[in-house]
């Protein structure tokens, strides 16, 4: 299995990841239920997470993280900025 390590790229959101790519959590934005929800489903600074793929129009994404699939509207992802990790 190979080691996953940081991409260089800053400021980017979970809704600009491709299929198939990994990112780690750095920061949850916003405030309220939705935020609050976000982090009751994993969404945490610090968690893995993987794109697994798009709806047709793009919205939702559907991602694995924690062992289990979650669907997220792209209005909610844009709020999740992470940190791209790349294969080595």
């Amino acid at each position: 299995m190979s080691a996953l390590t940081l991409s260089p790229e800053v400021n980017m959101t979970l809704a600009a990841l491709h299929p198939g790519q990994s990112a780690r959590i750095t920061r949850v934005n916003g405030t309220g239920p939705v935020s609050r929800r976000m982090a009751d489903m994993g969404l945490v600074p610090g968690q893995e997470i993987q794109l697994i793929r798009l709806a047709p129009l793009g919205d939702p994404l559907d991602l694995t993280l924690m062992g289990y699939r979650l669907s997220l509207r792209r209005e909610e992802a844009l709020q999740v900025d992470v940190e791209l990790l790349l294969e080595s």
